[in-house]
This record gives structure tokens, sequence and C-alpha cells, in this order.
């Protein structure tokens, strides 16, 4: 039987939805139980069907211990791995599979993968029959630590990525940390970056634990990277919690993520992890706020030497003033106004809207520079 050796229980309490983040090892196969009792028995007395939607890697891996754990059999749908196939084309699809299935209003939907599955998922649940339920079983560290929880979900255009979606809310998300053990190790170390990333922001106690700590924590130890998961998912959910609809306070989380996006998008996806370009629009972030005089020389230099400790960053190709003209069209940006995300000390940022075109095009041709000359490194 499997049973979860230590689990912590954090709690996203906003106006529309109130659920609950547990963390642990052991809770893949116990997640069909949960869920059940979430729905009142329902899926055990089989008034409700659940269904996975995962990709074939995820369910090689873990499919059949999630699916051992229902009282019911599930249905489990598949979507290949990679950002490319984050495109409403797939959500349609699902849909159809969904109706195909006979889904109806009282089905409940499992997010069972990374952070693609999981912002997929939440879109398919939002927009089907106008709305049905479902939770979030995110396998990777990246979802983990930040797409799982706080209610976003959204698929990309070729113009820029996640820019259609919508805000809706998992019934509860479970975080086997066990999965972790699978992941490749870019992919880990990619995931961390959103850890280091909530440090920054929010979080000065994590920021110092993960620069201390390093090495137990790239090196996967249990206690230590558990010890990060939980801290970074109290950051994401204490964020949400107070400002659910992005209005203010919850655009911190954003810090490396616009130009990060713009890395994405002008690669194509193919060069870099969601973690990695982040790490980079991260560093660019950290010089912007660093040449203003928003925070001082130790501190941002403490930041970027953790940002780098938790790489190596890989290189890319791509053409600095494309970035710039990409982070015109970030979801982010209000009346045409740029919003970018600045640290001012270790666990604080600001959101400002006066980043000149100058400043970008400095911080875009250093980043893209350095990882000219950096390769692809592994």
């Amino acid at each position: 039987m499997n049973t979860v050796d230590a689990n912590t229980l954090i709690a996203v309490r906003t106006p529309s939805a109130q659920y609950e983040v547990e963390i642990g090892a052991g809770l893949v196969g116990l997640v069909g139980e949960r869920v059940d009792a979430l729905l009142a028995g329902g899926i055990r007395a089989g008034k409700q069907r659940a269904f996975v939607v995962t990709s074939p890697e995820i369910d090689r891996l873990w499919g059949e211990q999630l699916a051992a754990g229902f009282p019911a059999p599930v249905t489990r749908l598949m979507v290949p791995a990679g950002e490319e196939h984050k495109r409403l084309a797939t959500v349609e699809r699902l849909a159809e599979e969904l109706a195909q299935h006979g889904a109806d209003r009282d089905s409940v939907l499992v997010a069972f993968g990374g952070g693609v599955i999981g912002d997929m998922t939440g879109l398919v649940a939002a927009m089907y029959m106008r709305g049905i339920r479902y939770v979030g079983v995110p396998t990777t560290l990246l979802a983990q630590v930040d797409s799982s929880l706080g209610g976003k979900t959204g698929v990309n255009l070729a113009a820029g990525k996640n820019l259609v979606g919508a805000f809706y809310h998992p019934l509860a998300v479970y975080a086997d940390t066990t999965t972790l053990g699978t992941l490749p190790k870019a992919e880990l170390r990619a995931g961390l970056q959103e850890s280091v990333k909530a440090g920054i922001i929010y979080d000065s106690e994590l920021f110092d634990f993960m620069e201390s700590e390093s090495a137990a924590v790239l090196a996967g130890e249990g206690e230590a990277l558990t010890r990060v998961v939980a801290a970074s998912v109290r950051v994401k959910a204490e964020v949400v919690s107070a400002d659910e609809r992005e209005g203010g306070l919850r655009m911190i989380l954003n810090l490396g993520h616009t130009l990060g996006h713009a890395i994405e998008v002008a690669t194509g996806y193919k060069q870099l992890l969601h973690g990695q370009a982040v790490a980079w629009g991260m560093i660019a972030a950290v010089g912007i706020a660093a040449r203003r005089g928003m925070v001082s020389a130790d501190d941002a230099a403490r930041m970027e030497r953790v940002v780098r400790a938790y790489g190596p960053m890989r290189g890319f190709v791509a053409d600095a003033a494309e970035l710039v003209a990409l982070t015109a069209k970030d979801k982010k940006n209000r009346s045409g106004a740029r919003s970018f995300v600045l640290p001012v000390r270790i666990g604080e940022a600001v959101v400002v809207k006066d980043v000149s075109e100058a400043e970008l095009m400095m911080a875009a041709a250093g980043i893209v520079g350095e990882a000219k000359a950096a390769g692809a490194i592994a």
C-alpha cells in the first residue's frame, strides 16, 4: 500500500476558489481516493467519471499507478510532450475526445504531467460544457512549484506565449515529490529557477537556503528538495490568495518572464526549457535594476550568482531587437505600456512601467551575446 512519508498541506484562498496543495512522497497512487473523497464518493458510486490528461512518457512511468488508485476505471487522453502542442488545436481535440467518451458536467479531469499538460487541461476544464472540475497532479518541478496552482490556464499563439486562456482553479493539487526522481537533470535545474525566482521576489529565507544548500538541492536530496518545493508553493499561494487576477502583487511572479517568454517565442520553443529562458530573463532584469540603482550591488551579485548556480546557462540564438519587439506583445502589458518586474532587494520586487527601449536593448543584447558565446550547453 502506498503511504505518504511526510506531507505538507498549503491552502490557496481566493475570492473565487478555496483548495489545498498537498506535497509529499508516494502521492500518485493515492490521488484516486483523494479525488473520490472530494466528490463525496461519486466515482466509487459510479455517478461521476475521471478523465486523465497526460503524455505518453508520463503514462509509461506512472500511469498504471495513478489509475490503480481510482475506485473505478479512468479514461486516459494523451497529449504529445512539447510546448509546440500547447495550442488551441490540441484543446479542441481533447474536447472532442471527451465528448466521444461521454464526459458530462459531473466528470472530473486530472492534469497529470508538466506545465504544458496542466495549462491545457485547465483550459479544457474551463471551456468544456462551460466548465467542469479538474485536479492537478504535477510531475515536474516547474509545475509543482509554479504552474499547477493559481488558476492560470492557457495556450500559445504564434504571436506569443499564453495569449489565450482563462483563470480557472483546480479542486486540489497533489505534488508527489517521488516523480521528481525521474526528471532529467536539465529539467530539474530549469524548474529550480522558478524557486530561485520565488526567493528573489518574496522569500529571502528560501533564497538563503537555495544559496547555502545548492549542492543538496541540485543533487535532488529528498529533504532539501521537499523544503524548496513547499516554500515555493507557499510563496505562490500567498501571492495568489492576495491578488487572484494579477491586478497588482501577483505580477511580481513574472520576474524574468517578460524577456524569458520573448526568448521562447523567438526560438520557436526549441532551444531552451522554460526555466532556462526565465533564468536569462532574470539575469537581464537584475542587470536593469542594478543599472538603475534600484538594488544594491551586493544583492544584485548574489541574485545573479544563485541564478547561475542553478544553470548552467544554456546558449541560444536570437536577435536582441526581435526580443525587445516581442516584449511589446506580452500579456502583462496594459494600455500599451510594458509592465516589467525588477528586484529591489532579496525577498522583494516591484512592477515598473517605464523601462525604456534603450534599457531593454542593452539588457537583451547582453544576454544574447553571452548566450551565443555559451553555445548549446546541456
